[in-house]
């Protein structure tokens, strides 16, 4: 079955340290149609080689929107419904109720988000055996993406 978001939901990593999962995770975000928010600072620079060697041939088609910081990317969401995806998030994935237009928010791998960002019911949890840290951040965007997808396509 051909699925696509096609503009359903966008992703949004705040600070992205690792080269390589921000790659992996632009190369999901061409997959499904889904456009790309990067927001400074981030550990690597954007013409990074393992990035690129990630995202392989599919960076150049990736619908991107680069950030300075994180006031300015807060400041061009406003008044979007955003999912701030967290360990200690409030609302497990699975009682999450995606909408088209929402954006899918996702921390650094080292620090997350700031933590008064994710707090309430807009704070995301994705499931996982208790006691454990945290996914990789490339799975976990793909986890959020393809389950926001699977609303979006089912509900029409």
């Amino acid at each position: 079955m051909q699925m696509g978001l096609g503009g359903g939901v966008e992703v949004a990593l705040v600070c992205p340290q690792i080269a390589p999962n921000t790659g992996n995770v632009g190369r999901l975000c061409v997959a499904t149609g889904t456009r790309l928010h990067l927001v400074r600072p981030m550990g690597f620079v954007l013409s990074d080689r393992q990035l690129r060697r990630s995202a392989m041939d599919y960076w150049p088609r990736l619908q991107l929107t680069v950030h300075d910081d994180l006031a300015s990317f807060l400041g061009a969401m406003s008044g979007r419904r955003m999912w701030m995806t967290d360990s200690g998030g409030g609302t497990g994935l699975w009682e999450a109720r995606f909408g088209r237009g929402d954006v899918l928010v996702f921390g650094s791998e080292t620090k997350g988000l700031p933590e008064g960002l994710w707090a309430g019911e807009r704070g995301l949890r994705v499931p996982q055996v208790v006691g454990e840290r945290c996914l990789n951040l490339s799975s976990a965007v793909a986890v959020v993406v393809y389950e926001a997808m699977r609303q979006l396509e089912a509900g029409g």
